[in-house]
């Protein structure tokens, strides 16, 4: 899709967060931003002019809140916030977090409550579309004043400074600038503030790690249902009416999916076929997948709502003529909503990775011992369930709310904070070792299938078929790490939930038993 992702401060969504980020989709700033953007910087100059006292425009910053700074030296005031707050340290975020948070700035400064010139904002938004990354190392922000030291990083390249990524190579950022056609600017009263004083970092964490977890969640329900087929699992447990009973809607939601997963399969099994009922593991995945779905929902809205905030200080409101210092930098929400999506998706790894073991464990899979047929001379899948129990474990340690934690700053002055971007460092993690214990579900299902016989389901026909395209049926042993790899792909790329997608709808268009996905 080559239309651009207009920016008019109220619209973005964390699909065209994705699209820019991973996709360079193109972005312009929509006219009524840009009107915006002029009456508040106009309000900024009518303050300088009346020798007004505001924050951060004619004083200093954080505890120098009350240091009045002469007008000449409004300008330099700027420049130096920007060298001073660049500090960051870590390994660099990777290229489309950094387009997600130049992106989400651009955003929150075309809402036109931060007195900034459009000019400096299209500058940002030209560095985007020509693919000049700013080098933003990952640690350094507490959450509060916003993600000053990363937002610093990026408004330090606006001004020519620092280092930026253009075309693989890492250049200063004034030859980067220049090869792509483009020139610094010059930060005049209240841009440097603008420019750091906001959640992005955080928030454009947040709403990559959601658009993943939307694949995740799904993905999820998918490779359940094949290793219920695997394990001759009781679908019975998935009825409509326990959902009617216990109204959460990702409990109906996945328990409806199973089935439809599910519908016309010959590897399941009724209550009292062979036991009664089965394991949690099996039994309720409506129930733990759901919960987890619904924590989903309720973060992407958290995120949907700050992808389209003001975030700075001081704000102003033109048109009420009010210049308010608040505190709207506060990452709290998005800090809570990050831990929250953590603690839900480190849960799907739990509950698949004690799927893998009841594939792999003679005891209770009544298959052969690490689904080998040459067991003792071959370990089979053995050490896959050690590597997703190792993962599993690390996302424990992870899922320790960061947002609990406030330590006092800038004298304190901000004497609590929210370690939002912490917060949304470790959902990343999470997020990423949560995807490799599914893709481990994934083969072991998969191999399982193979030690029965009769048709699999609607879905998981497709799904076990997908696989097979890329990772054949193990045998004698041979190095996994580039199975769990091809299977991770088929997970993370999203063509996973696309086939399966593909093939139910081609199942329900001629079977009405089928239910819709």
């Amino acid at each position: 899709m080559n239309s651009p992702v207009i920016l008019d401060g109220d619209s973005l969504d964390v699909g065209d967060v994705a699209a820019v980020a991973h996709d360079a989709r193109p972005v312009d700033i929509a006219p009524a931003a840009r009107r915006r953007m002029r009456a508040s910087r106009r309000m900024v100059e009518d303050l300088l002019a009346q020798n007004a006292v505001v924050y951060g425009v004619t004083t200093g910053f954080g505890k120098f809140s009350d240091t009045a700074i002469a007008p000449d030296q409004v300008e330099r005031l700027q420049e130096n916030l920007i060298k001073s707050h660049a500090c960051a340290v870590g390994e660099p975020f990777p290229v489309p977090v950094v387009r997600a948070m130049m992106l989400l700035r651009a955003n929150a400064l075309a809402k036109g409550h931060s007195g900034i010139r459009p000019e400096v904002v299209d500058l940002l938004v030209a560095m985007l579309n020509r693919g000049v990354h700013p080098v933003v190392p990952q640690q350094g922000s507490l959450g509060a004043s916003g993600d000053l030291a990363p937002l610093a990083h990026v408004a330090l390249a606006l001004i020519g400074l620092g280092r930026c990524e253009f075309r693989g190579a890492i250049l200063p950022s004034a030859q980067a600038l220049k090869q792509a056609g483009l020139a610094p600017v010059r930060l005049a009263a209240k841009e440097g503030l603008a420019l750091i004083n906001g959640t992005q970092a955080m928030t454009a964490l947040a709403a990559l790690a959601v658009a993943d977890a939307q694949r995740l969640v799904d993905s999820a329900d998918i490779v359940a249902a094949l290793t219920v087929e695997a394990l001759r699992g009781i679908p019975h447990a998935y009825h409509p009416l326990l959902a009617a009973v216990r109204p959460h809607p990702g409990q109906a939601r996945v328990a409806q999916r199973l089935r439809a997963l599910l519908a016309g399969s010959q590897r399941t099994s009724a209550p009292g076929q062979l036991r009664v009922q089965d394991a949690y593991s099996l039994r309720c995945i409506p129930q733990v997948h759901g919960a987890s779905r619904d924590a989903l929902d309720y973060v992407a809205g958290v995120v949907r709502r700050e992808l389209n905030a003001s975030t700075d200080n001081p704000l102003l409101f033109p048109e009420a003529g009010e210049v308010i210092s608040g505190g709207n930098f506060h990452g709290q929400p998005v800090a809570v909503a990050c831990d929250f999506l953590a603690i839900a998706v480190a849960e799907l790894a739990s509950i698949s990775e004690r799927r893998i073991e009841r594939c792999v464990n003679p005891a209770l899979s009544g298959l052969p011992a690490f689904l080998t047929r040459h067991g003792g001379l071959c370990s089979g899948l053995m050490i896959p369930q050690y590597v997703a129990a190792s993962l599993v474990s690390e996302n424990k340690v992870l899922a320790h709310p960061a947002s609990v934690d406030s330590i006092p700053s800038s004298a304190n002055q901000e004497d609590h904070v929210s370690m939002g971007t912490t917060a949304a460092r470790k959902l990343r993690q999470i997020l990423d070792n949560t995807f490799t214990v599914l893709a481990i579900e994934y083969l072991c299902a998969a191999q399982a299938i193979e030690f029965g016989s009769g048709r699999l389901g609607a879905g998981t026909q497709a799904a076990y078929d997908l696989l097979r395209t890329r990772v054949a049926p193990l045998d004698e042993d041979r190095e996994l790490d580039g199975d769990i790899a091809a299977a991770r792909d088929l997970i993370t790329s999203g063509a996973l939930v696309r086939r399966v997608a593909e093939a139910l709808a081609h199942a329900q268009s001629g079977n009405p038993v089928v239910e819709p996905f």
